[in-house]
C-alpha cells in the first residue's frame, strides 16, 4: 500500500508540473471576454502597429533616402550664394574695386607721380598701399558638373541600391517573424484555455470524488482518512485551476503587447489555426530556404553593398575630373552690377597618400570577406533549421495521435476505477492515481497540439514561406 501511495504522489506531482508548465510556457497569449479577433485579424493588427515592424519600415525609408542621395551626385549642382565683404587689406581692397569695375588711376597713386623727380619710380603710392576699406557684395551662381571620379559615384549608387534591397528583405523577414510570433501567441491562448479546461475537469472530478467518498464514509464502507485524502486533493486541484487561470491572464497580456493594444482592452481569440505542411521534400525545402529565406537574401544584398564599398574605396586611386561654370556680380551694395563669368575644369590625381587608399581598400575587402563567411553560415543555418523543423513537425504530428489515444485509454481506466470505488472495491488512492493519469494525458494532448502548430509554422518560417493567408 505504501509503495502504491508513493506512485500516486509521483503521478499527481507530474500532472501538477505539466499543468503549471502549460499555464506559463504555452500561454504566450490569452483572451478575456470582449472583442473577438480571428488569427488573420491579429496578424493584420500586429503588422500595422507592432513597433519592431515600424522600425523595419523606417530602415527601408533610410536606405531609399541614401539611394536618392547617392543618385543625386551624378548630376550637376547649381549653387547660389551671396557673400558680403569689407576689407582695407591692400590686395583685397584693390581686387574688390576691380571686381566692381570701379578702379581708377587715383587708386594707383597717380596724384603722387612727378616726372621731374628722378626717384619717382621709388615712390610708394599711399592710396595703393593704404586704401580705404572697401565693401563688396558678391552674388554668385555656380554650376558644378561631375565628369569622372574613378567610379566613386557609381559605387555609392550601387551600394545604396543594394542596401535598399537588403532593407526590403529585412522587412520581409521581420513580417514573417511577426506572423510566427502572432501564431505562437494566438495558439498559446487556446493552449492556455485548454489547460484551464483540464484543470476545471479535474476540479469537477475531485468534487465528485469527495462527494462519493463522504457518502461511502457515512455508509461505513471507507475510513475517515479516505475523506481527508479527497479533501486535500480537491484543494490542490483548486490551486492548480487558479494557476491555470493566472497563466491565461498572463497570456492575454502578452498578446495585447504583441498587437500593440492597451492591457485593459477586453479581447478574445477566434478559432484555432493549424499551418499546412509544405508539399515538398526536405531537400527541396532546403533549396527553397537557401534561395528564398529573406534573412539570407538580405545578407546577399549586404554582400553586394560591401562589394560596391570596395569599388568606392578604390576610386581614390584614380584621376578625378570635374567642370565648373560660374557667374558673379559684385557691388558695394546689394545688386547685380559688374557681371563676370568663369569656366574651368579640374583634373586631380592623388599620386601618393602614404598607403591611406590601400588601407581603405583592405578594410573594405575585409568587410566583404566577413559577409561572405556570415552568408555561408546563414545558408548552413537555414538548411539545419528546415531539417530540424521538419523532424519536429513530423514528431509532433505523431505525438498528437499518440496523446489522443492516451486520453481515451486514461479516460476508460478512470471510469473503471471510479466505478470500483463507488462499489467500495477500490481505494481513494487508486482513484486519484487514475484521475492524475487522465489529467496528465489531457495536458499532454494540449501541449502536443500546440507544438504541432508551432513546429509547422517554424518549418515555413525557415523556408521563407510563412504568410498569413496560408492559415
Amino acid at each position: 500500500m505504501i509503495r502504491r501511495e508513493r506512485h500516486v504522489r509521483k503521478a499527481v506531482t507530474r500532472w501538477r508540473a505539466a499543468l503549471l508548465w502549460g499555464g506559463v510556457a504555452l500561454a504566450v497569449a490569452g483572451p478575456a471576454l470582449g472583442e473577438t479577433l480571428e488569427f488573420r485579424q491579429c496578424v493584420d493588427m500586429a503588422l500595422r502597429q507592432n513597433p519592431d515592424l515600424k522600425a523595419s519600415q523606417a530602415q527601408i525609408a533610410q536606405a531609399e533616402g541614401a539611394l536618392r542621395q547617392a543618385g543625386g551626385n551624378r548630376f550637376p549642382k547649381l549653387v547660389a550664394s551671396i557673400t558680403a565683404t569689407r576689407s582695407d587689406d591692400a590686395l583685397n581692397a584693390f581686387g574688390l574695386k576691380l571686381s566692381q569695375r570701379d578702379a581708377t588711376f587715383s587708386d594707383f597713386g597717380a596724384g603722387e607721380f612727378n616726372p621731374a623727380n628722378p626717384n619717382v619710380l621709388g615712390v610708394a603710392p599711399y592710396n595703393l598701399n593704404h586704401p580705404d576699406a572697401v565693401t563688396n557684395y558678391n552674388t554668385r551662381l555656380e554650376l558644378q558638373i561631375p565628369v569622372y571620379n574613378g567610379g566613386m559615384i557609381q559605387g555609392y549608387v550601387d551600394q545604396a541600391r543594394a542596401y535598399v534591397r537588403a532593407a526590403q528583405h529585412g522587412d520581409t523577414m521581420a513580417r514573417q517573424q511577426l506572423i510566427f510570433h502572432v501564431l505562437q501567441a494566438y495558439e498559446g491562448v487556446h493552449a492556455a484555455q485548454a489547460y484551464v479546461k483540464v484543470a476545471t475537469q479535474a476540479q469537477a472530478a475531485a468534487e465528485a470524488y469527495l462527494k462519493t467518498t463522504e457518502s461511502l464514509f457515512k455508509q461505513g464502507v471507507v475510513v475517515r482518512s479516505e475523506v481527508l485524502t479527497a479533501q486535500v486533493n480537491l484543494e490542490n486541484v483548486k490551486v492548480q485551476l487558479e494557476q491555470a487561470r493566472n497563466g491565461e491572464a498572463t497570456a492575454l497580456d502578452q498578446l495585447h503587447l504583441l498587437l500593440g493594444l492597451p492591457l485593459d482592452r477586453p479581447l478574445a481569440v477566434g478559432a484555432p489555426v493549424m499551418p499546412g505542411l509544405p508539399e515538398a521534400s526536405v531537400a527541396q525545402l532546403q533549396a527553397q530556404a537557401v534561395a528564398g529565406n529573406p534573412g539570407v537574401q538580405a545578407l546577399r544584398q549586404q554582400l553586394d553593398g560591401a562589394a560596391a564599398g570596395v569599388k568606392v574605396a578604390r576610386a581614390a586611386a584614380y584621376p578625378h575630373f570635374n567642370l565648373m561654370a560660374r557667374q558673379d556680380w559684385n557691388k558695394s551694395t546689394l545688386g547685380l552690377d559688374a557681371p563676370s563669368y568663369t569656366v574651368g575644369g579640374v583634373l586631380s590625381w592623388q599620386l601618393f597618400d602614404a598607403g591611406s587608399t590601400r588601407g581603405a581598400v583592405d578594410r573594405a575587402e575585409a568587410g566583404r570577406g566577413e559577409l561572405v563567411a556570415r552568408l555561408r553560415q546563414a545558408e548552413d543555418g537555414v538548411r539545419f533549421q528546415v531539417r530540424d523543423a521538419w523532424r519536429k513537425a513530423s514528431e509532433a504530428q505523431r505525438r498528437v495521435a499518440a496523446r489522443e489515444l492516451a486520453v481515451s485509454q486514461a479516460g476508460e481506466a478512470q471510469r473503471l476505477v471510479s466505478t470500483r470505488h463507488a462499489n467500495g472495491v477500490a481505494t481513494m488512492v487508486e482513484v486519484l492515481a487514475a484521475q492524475a493519469q487522465l489529467d496528465k494525458a489531457r495536458a499532454d494532448l494540449v501541449a502536443a497540439r500546440y507544438d504541432e502548430a508551432v513546429q509547422r509554422a517554424a518549418l515555413r518560417l525557415a523556408a521563407g514561406q510563412l504568410e498569413a493567408d496560408q492559415f
